[in-house]
């Protein structure tokens, strides 16, 4: 490796590093936002099942304590979706940084690519040209 790859190294496995840890912690949000996506519809689900599982026969104080039962499953129900929101929100930015690290990498790779085919390139420009010096002084038969 060249001098110059080899003082970049440090820089590359400092940019993989992050990277990993920016995937890391896209991974955690996702796993989140579908906890808080799952929970959402057990929510709507739980409401729908008893709201529609009405008894006829209820006395007027069963009914209102129904209907402020519903009131406070429709509460959480807003409040959960605004949780969803928040992690969607969350989930785009943390999606955003993983992105930027990934791409901080590939150009940190390309560079050291780069480095290594100019040294490459040199060597065997140096090579041919002691070929042609020793060709150069070889004697004729």
């Amino acid at each position: 490796m060249s001098s110059r790859a080899v003082q970049l190294q440090p820089a590359v496995d400092q940019a993989k590093q992050r990277t990993e840890d920016a995937l890391a912690q896209l991974a955690l949000q996702q796993q989140q936002l579908a906890k808080a996506e799952h929970q959402l519809g057990e929510l709507k689900r739980y409401r729908q099942e008893y709201a529609s599982n009405g008894d006829g026969s209820l006395t007027v104080s069963a009914l209102l304590n129904r209907q402020k039962f519903v009131e406070r499953i429709d509460q959480a129900i807003t409040q959960q979706t605004g949780e969803v929101a928040r992690l969607q929100r969350l989930l785009d930015q943390v999606r955003g940084r993983w992105h930027q690290a990934h791409a901080r990498e590939s150009a940190l790779d390309s560079v050291i690519e780069h480095c290594l085919e100019e040294e490459r390139q040199a060597a065997d420009r140096h090579e041919q040209a002691e070929i042609d010096e020793r060709m150069q002084y070889r004697r004729p038969r």
